[in-house]
Order: structure tokens, then sequence, then C-alpha cells
């Protein structure tokens, strides 16, 4: 795609969500489709009608199997990430650009054995929990400037 085609594509809205322990670490997950490392907090597109929070409940439920949490904090607005232009073509079938995404903070209120990444279609293939500092080291290097801006967003809660 050339640079002019791929500014013309839109973003994906999305959701993004920064799941704490009572430690105040941050879930992260390996994704399997990466050969490389590549972690990330759970994510996801969200529905035609759908509310961004129910958006976010949904998606760890479906990412990491429990939607056990509380809502702490929300973005003040809307953040987004470009894909690389050699990922564009094989994501969402080349219709994005990237994402644009509203992110939460929440509270994990299950327990660690609650958390089981053998769900209906499974994304992740080991997770943990990290200290807030060390996200931008573990993130694919396109999506550093957005986990910045996402732990500016919420740096009082650490």
């Amino acid at each position: 795609m050339t640079p002019e085609e791929i500014e013309r594509l839109d973003y994906r809205l999305g959701v993004g969500i920064m799941l704490l322990n009572p430690k105040k670490e941050v879930f992260v997950a390996q994704r399997r489709d990466m050969k490389t490392e590549a972690w990330q907090m759970p994510q996801g597109g969200i529905d035609k009608g759908e509310d961004p929070l129910d958006t976010a409940f949904r998606e760890m439920e479906e990412e990491i199997g429990t939607a056990k949490a509380d809502l702490l904090a929300e973005s003040p607005g809307w953040v987004t990430y470009d894909l690389p232009a050699d990922l564009i073509p094989k994501l969402w079938k080349g219709r994005y650009r990237g994402q644009k995404q509203k992110w939460y903070a929440m509270s994990f209120t299950g327990k660690d054995s609650d958390i089981n990444l053998d769900t209906k279609h499974p994304e992740f293939s080991e997770w943990r929990w990290v200290e807030h500092r060390r996200l931008p080291e573990l993130i694919v290097p396109f999506k550093r400037e957005l986990y910045l801006k996402v732990l500016k967003t919420f740096e009082t809660l650490f």
C-alpha cells in the first residue's frame, strides 16, 4: 500500500484494559500469533452499537477467561496507534490503518486461578503480572507510544 492509501484508511474502534492486581502489578499476556516476544494488555474491537465499557468486560472474558474486575478509571479521550505498513494487509482484511482505543484501568477482584487462557478462541500462550514501568519494554515497538500515554493517564493508580 502507498502512504496515500494508508492515510485514507480509518482506525478500528477498540478498547484496552489495564488490569491491576492488589500489588498494583499489571496483567500482560504473550500473543500466540507472534514469532517474537509480544506481550500486551487485554484489548479488542468494539462491536457495532456496543458500549465501550461493556466491550472491555467482554474482551477480558474472551481473552483471559474472566471478567472479575472493578472499574478504577477511564481514559478521558481516545488514543490511537498506527500499524506498520507491512501489517495493514494482514490484519482486519486491510480495512484499517490501526486502532483508536478507549482505555480502562481495572482492579482484578478474582484469584490468579480464575485466569484461563484456554478460551474459545485463544489469543495468548502465557501471562504474568509485571511492574507498570516494564510495559514499554515488553510491548511491540509500534504500540510503545500508546502504552506510554496509557501509563501517563493512569499514573496516580500506582
